[in-house]
Formats: structure tokens, C-alpha cells, sequence
């Protein structure tokens, strides 16, 4: 990171914000794809690159930052190691409060993205994803271009590549939310857009923003994440969905991570590596009963068809070995609860929906309030209201996403937030808050 400080008229800078990957081997590849300067800046700011201002004069007039911190600068959301602990727990507290926007949404909606395009480009099949992202959108206020097949209805199938497919879209819109067949696309497509991009799955590489709303579900439902016993069960091999659960869960302390599964998709060794480089406790056990009696989690997931190939047999071998169902719950423990990602096939049976400690709907619906918080986020930035603007009877700072910078002046006798895109859009949205 750049530690330089930049200084006008005596204002002092933010450092320059570079574009980290947490724990990833190949972080390296995403230093220096963007630069930001947060300032405090008037409109009479002259553009000298795509990305940074250049301020002809500077007037402070609070020393207030709406930022949560340095490391909360989202780019991208395209793997679970980008996270720290610091940066989970805010998206959590966004999360709570996109919870009260959608429950408010019915009788007033927000306008928090007004003016906003988000473009779902998913090459594989999805419902809850892509459906939890479109609604969280329009939850906020934004518009949403979607295609739900790309890799067979889109110009793929005639041969163009990700990065031009990328190009294109980032043309029509705001974000790109992506789902791909390949692992390593999402990091391709953020690596080629100027545009905020997430990966909503690529191939049997990751899915961040399950695993996000995964340990979101744990923490509401359990209530602690440090010491928690974690058992994911069926594809371990296959499934984005606990690799990048597990990445996350080694943010927190005293974990210990069961893994059950059938012999040909057990978890592979780049994640078990990873958990032992990190001091996290794992076991592998072939006895789903006993492990479910010690643990507050038994995240289950489904046997995936679609990655064996003409491998038949393979699939007929692993299907139907690791369900959870009666018996399981009647070993479990009264706080302790049932996960899965979805779609369910048989590996959990119906007959234990009725039972509380089945989360996995509610884990859904959680989804929503993630991808949320995420969008906002992404596309506005963190504004944290209660804290710091009721201080001062009026003031202006600055936020900054990838694409802009923002201007924001507040008004504590009005009870109003005004934020002002000088690079991209030169339109003023009011947010309205409550003391």
C-alpha cells in the first residue's frame, strides 16, 4: 500500500487506495487497477486522469469522514480472502439496515440508487442468486438489465470472448454481476471493467457473496462467530459455496471445521493448506451422526451432477451417501442449526423444514440483505450518518467508489444527506435520515 500523503492549500489527503486481494496467491495481479484520493474538494476540481481530481483550491469545512475506515474500499467483490474481520463486520451493520429499508420498502421505497444500472450477466443457471440481486437492486431504488442464459443466448455462443463481453456491458451500466462456468472468470472480468464487478459463482472456484451471507445467517442465528464448530457436508470438491465459506471462517478465532463427504468429492487440498496456515483446526470424518451432535452448524450442500461429466458412475457413487434428516436433528443440539446454499435435492429431507433449527430459508432470504449492503456499498460508498454528521450543523467531505468522487454536504437542520457525483453523474440525490 502507498503510504504518501498528499496535501492542498493545507487540507490534508487521504493516502491512495490500491486494489488488494487479501489472502489470494495471485493478489498481486489487482495492484495498482485503481487509484483513489479521497478529498475534500469544490466543484471547480479539473479531471486529470479517469480517477482522480485535481483541486484548484480546497475549503475544509468538517473534519468529519464518512468512510468506515481505510480498509473498507470495495473495488470488486470476486473472492472471500479480500475480507477482513473489520471490513465483515461493517458490511454486517449495513446488512441490519438494509433489513429496515426492505421492510420500509413496501409502504415508501428507497431511492438509495436512483439513476443506477446493474447489468446480471450468468452463464450458469441460477434462481436465488440472480433473483436476490435483481430484487435487492430495485429494493434500492436502481434498474436492472439481465440476461439469464448468456452462455447459450448471448454473443458467446458466437464466439467473443469474456474481456470484449465485459467491455461491452460495462457500456450500459453501473455494475456487472456475474455468474460463469469457468473458475477465474469473475477475476478476468474485474481485472478488464472500470466498473464495480461481483462474482456470483465462477464454475467450482467461489461464490463470496454466499459465504457472506452464510456467516451473516451464523451470526444472527448462533449468535458468535469466534469458537464455533462448523460441519459442511456433501460436494466438498465441487462446492464454491464451502470454499468460500471456509475462507471466511478462518477470519475468526477458535473455529474448528468438520468435513464429510463421499470419498470422491472430498475437500480439496489448497483449502485444508490454507485453514492450517491459518491456525484453524479441521478434521475429516466419514460419520455425519457424530460430528452433528458436537457442532453449532451443519452446512449440508447437494451432490452437483453438472461437474462430473460423463463420469456417471462417480455421481451414483457420492449421490445419496450424507443426508440429513431425522435422525440427524434428533443427535444435534437445541442451539445448533441446518444450512445449505440451495437448490435442495434429497439430501436434506422435507420432513425437517418444520423443524427451527432449519435455516436454510431463512439463510435465503438473508441473501437479500447482503447483496443489499454490497450494492450500496459498491456504488455509493459508506456514509456513516448517526455518527458523524449530526456533530455539525452543516459541512461537506467526500466518498469515493471506483468509478467516482463524491461530494457530500449535509444539513442538520434539514435532516438531510446531499451527495454529488462531480465525475460521472452530475445529478444530486438526497438521503433522509432520522436523529
Amino acid at each position: 500500500m502507498s503510504s504518501s500523503t498528499f496535501s492542498t492549500h493545507g487540507a490534508t489527503l487521504a493516502p491512495e487506495q490500491r486494489k488488494t486481494f487479501g489472502d489470494s496467491n495471485n493478489s498481486d495481479v489487482f495492484h495498482n487497477k485503481k487509484n483513489h484520493v479521497s478529498m475534500s474538494c469544490p466543484n471547480n476540481g479539473r479531471l486529470i486522469s479517469k480517477d482522480r481530481i485535481q483541486c484548484k483550491a480546497v475549503e475544509v469545512k468538517s473534519h468529519h469522514t464518512f468512510l468506515k475506515g481505510e480498509k473498507f474500499q470495495l473495488e470488486d467483490v470476486i473472492e472471500a480472502q479480500q475480507f477482513d474481520r473489520d471490513t465483515l463486520s461493517a458490511i454486517f451493520e449495513v446488512a441490519r439496515e438494509m433489513e429496515t429499508i426492505e421492510k420500509k420498502s413496501q409502504s415508501h421505497g428507497s431511492q438509495l440508487l436512483s439513476g443506477y444500472l446493474m447489468a446480471t450477466l450468468f452463464y450458469e443457471p441460477s434462481t436465488r442468486t440472480r433473483l436476490s440481486f435483481e430484487s435487492a437492486m430495485k429494493r434500492l431504488g436502481g434498474e436492472v438489465l439481465t440476461t439469464e442464459n448468456a452462455r447459450e443466448f448471448s454473443s458467446a455462443a458466437k464466439g467473443e470472448t469474456l474481456e470484449d463481453s465485459i467491455r461491452t456491458v460495462e457500456g450500459y451500466s453501473d455494475i456487472i454481476v456475474m455468474r460463469h462456468f469457468e473458475s477465474g472468470a469473475a477475476r478476468r472480468a474485474a481485472m478488464t471493467a472500470n466498473i464495480p464487478v461481483i462474482n456470483a459463482g465462477d464454475g467450482p472456484g467461489q461464490h463470496p457473496t454466499q459465504a457472506l451471507l452464510d456467516v451473516y445467517t451464523i451470526e444472527r442465528e448462533i449468535g458468535k462467530l469466534d469458537g464455533i464448530k462448523v460441519a459442511l457436508v456433501g460436494d466438498l470438491a465441487n462446492g464454491r459455496t464451502v470454499r468460500s465459506l471456509a475462507y471466511l471462517l478462518a477470519k475468526y478465532n477458535d473455529v474448528k471445521i468438520y468435513f464429510v463427504s463421499p470419498e470422491v468429492v472430498k475437500m480439496k487440498e489448497d483449502i485444508k493448506e490454507y485453514l492450517t496456515l491459518k491456525g484453524v483446526e479441521w478434521e475429516e470424518s466419514a460419520d455425519l451422526k457424530e460430528v452433528a451432535s458436537k457442532c453449532d452448524v451443519v452446512y449440508q450442500t447437494r451432490i452437483q451432477k453438472e461437474r462430473f461429466g460423463e463420469r456417471r458412475d462417480l455421481y451414483e457413487e457420492a449421490r445419496g451417501k450424507y443426508i440429513t434428516d431425522r435422525d440427524v436433528l434428533g443427535v444435534m443440539q437445541k442451539h445448533a442449526i441446518v444450512m445449505h446454499p440451495l437448490p435442495r435435492l434429497d439430501e436434506i429431507t422435507v420432513d425437517v423444514d418444520g423443524d427451527p433449527r432449519a435455516a436454510y430459508f431463512r439463510q435465503a432470504k438473508n441473501g437479500l440483505y447482503i447483496r443489499m449492503a454490497l450494492l450500496k456499498l459498491l456504488l455509493v460508498g459508506w456514509i456513516d450518518i448517526k455518527a458523524d454528521l449530526f456533530s455539525s450543523s452543516i459541512g461537506h467531505g467526500v466518498i469515493s467508489s471506483k468509478r467516482e468522487i463524491v461530494i457530500i454536504t449535509f444539513s442538520k437542520s434539514t435532516q438531510s444527506v446531499n451527495v454529488r457525483q462531480t465525475v460521472k453523474r452530475p445529478d444530486i440525490i438526497k438521503y433522509s435520515f432520522s436523529k
